[in-house]
């Protein structure tokens, strides 16, 4: 990651990791050891970087006011993520061991409850209101949503783009447009300019779901942190996959690969070869280009400029970032 991305709030998020391992502490001692474990398993910490910085760009900043929220949402992605690890069987994230796998599937789905439930509890003594509040919940109904469509779809051939795009926005730009709309409303920013950002957020939250889905084509495991090629062998069909199906001439093998839950690594390996001989990670990159534009261009007028070059910034990582 750019090491100059979040310069600018820096020790704003100095304060925010101390803040998370309070927020998940315990006095019962696995509960306390679950938490820990997971708020300081490592994370890029995105979405409460990007709520600091939209509050940074109001007229009321206060470290104070904005913490709460912004460590509550890193908490709502830390117990979505401690879920997912559950369903997908995962045995390690970013190179750590998944709570699943150092506990088991109990405590994982309790400790991700736990989670969830204090991140709403640090919202409630925030006091920012209905409106936050609200688009918190739909946040978390969204993930859920994504999940289930996903699910519901895993190991069949969709080629339908309508249906990838919807399942990105609610599993990972909803959250982003969120933590940009709710930081910058919280910092006093006016609400056309809030809505700005939000669309910065949506963008950047597409393109980032799309970059993730290219490195899980082109990458090896070792420089993704997770097994290459998972996405495949989980039955996820992806926009460089549901490309290839569209345009390549072993379509009808890939479709057969991708459809059978009983696929092998030999399998998972050729569907790789397969989609890496079209243009799909091309037009994937394409795709993703297209909205990180976007997001630059509706960047607010008045954000000060170092506010408004970290926004920049993120957007240039999210573009080229290689995990």
């Amino acid at each position: 990651m750019s090491n100059r991305m979040f310069d600018v709030i820096k020790q704003d998020l100095e304060v925010l990791n101390e803040g998370l391992i309070e927020a998940v502490s315990s006095p019962v001692e696995l509960v306390n050891e679950v938490g820990t474990h997971l708020v300081t398993a490592g994370g890029k910490r995105i979405r409460p970087a990007l709520c600091l910085l939209a509050a940074h760009g109001g007229n009321v900043f206060s470290l104070d006011k904005v913490l709460p929220l912004a460590e509550a949402l890193e908490l709502i992605h830390t117990a979505s993520l401690v879920h997912d690890d559950v369903i997908d069987d995962a045995d390690t994230r970013r190179g750590e061991p998944t709570a699943n796998a150092k506990w088991d599937n109990q405590v994982a789905i309790l400790s991700g409850d736990y989670i969830f439930a204090r991140a709403f509890s640090l919202v409630a003594a925030g006091g920012y209101g209905d409106y936050v509040s609200k688009r918190l919940a739909e946040l978390v109904c969204n993930l859920s949503v994504g999940e289930i469509i996903q699910d519901h779809t895993v190991y069949q051939a969709v080629k339908d783009l309508d249906n990838y795009y919807s399942r990105i926005q609610k599993k990972t730009a909803d959250f982003l447009e969120i933590c940009c709309e709710l930081g910058a409303l919280v910092g006093g920013m006016a609400k056309d300019d809030a809505a700005k950002l939000a669309e910065y957020g949506h963008c950047i939250g597409m393109a980032f779901q799309i970059t993730d889905d290219v490195l899980d084509i082109m990458q090896t495991s070792e420089q993704i942190g997770k097994p290459a090629g998972n996405d495949i062998r989980q039955g996820i069909v992806t926009l460089p996959v549901i490309h290839a199906l569209q345009v390549s001439p072993a379509g009808a093998e890939l479709e057969e690969i991708v459809t059978n839950p009983e696929m092998t690594d030999a399998m998972v390996e050729r569907a790789l070869e397969i989609v890496r001989a079209t243009d799909g990670v091309d037009m994937a990159m394409a795709k993703a280009d297209e909205y990180l534009d976007r997001a630059r261009n509706v960047l607010p007028e008045g954000l000060p400029a170092e506010i408004r070059e970290a926004f920049v910034m993120v957007a240039d990582f999210i573009g080229d970032r290689d995990f």
